[in-house]
């Protein structure tokens, strides 16, 4: 599970700085390295919504249970 974790980090973080790239630049890297509308760059962000998918999953579940002590 660390390295599905490590994967979905990366993800979220590529997909963080294409947006940043996007909202300051009006440049799309992803569509940029990949072509726009490609298969690939699909792909991409099909892989960057699970990643944060699974990150707000794990904000859930992983949390620590407080014991009664």
């Amino acid at each position: 599970m660390k390295s599905v974790t490590l994967v979905a980090v990366v993800l979220l973080i590529v997909g963080g700085l294409n947006w940043g790239l996007v909202g300051a630049f009006d440049y799309n890297l992803v569509d940029s390295l990949f072509g726009e509308d490609s298969v690939v760059a699909r792909v991409v962000y099909v892989l960057v919504g699970l990643a944060a998918v699974w990150k707000v999953v794990a904000l859930f579940v992983d949390k620590p249970v407080a014991r009664g002590e």
